[in-house]
């Protein structure tokens, strides 16, 4: 990984998508945050271009280099897992569209990575957040979410770079 890296991470959702900045320098330092809420009174199509834009927003603000973004969970009906994939897909595109290199991870591989415990609660998952980062006010929990994607993937690309730089012993 360069010594200079952003990654920009994506916590989806149809109703609030969280998102963080961090930069690899090669300590980690966050660069920006927030959420996106589109509000409930709008439709989904009105909801995902609002994502859409924002986020394409977003990365021309921060120019990260790459996009990791939380995949798919088991929500408990069919209904909540298809919207959550529509929200996903303008996420997606938006990256595309802006030539970034996309990863996805799912939500037990993100909290593993960050507290060493698949099934960490998002309370575990933004105090680690905060200690990574030296934060010293609590982030929203999807705002949170999105760093620990983040996060995963600086960690991800680093356990790579380590592989590679050992001939993969």
């Amino acid at each position: 990984m360069a010594a200079r890296m952003r990654i920009l991470g994506v916590d989806p959702g149809s109703h609030a998508t969280g998102w963080g900045v961090v930069q690899v320098t090669p300590a980690l330092r966050l660069v920006a945050s927030g959420v996106i809420r589109p509000g409930h009174e709008l439709n989904l199509p009105d909801r995902l271009v609002l994502i859409h834009a924002e986020l394409t927003a977003v990365i021309a603000a921060h120019a990260p280099q790459v996009m990791a973004v939380e995949d798919l969970f088991n929500a408990r009906n069919a209904r909540s897992s298809l919207i959550l994939g529509h929200a996903r897909g303008a996420i997606l595109l938006a990256g595309a569209q802006a030539g970034l290199a996309v990863s996805e991870y799912p939500p037990g591989t993100v909290k593993q990575a960050l507290t060493g415990n698949g099934q960490a609660g998002k309370e575990q998952v933004r105090f680690m957040v905060m200690r990574l980062l030296q934060l010293v006010d609590a982030p929203p929990l999807d705002e949170s979410d999105a760093l620990a994607v983040a996060l995963a993937h600086q960690g991800r690309q680093r356990f790579a770079a380590a592989l590679r730089a050992g001939g993969g012993r």
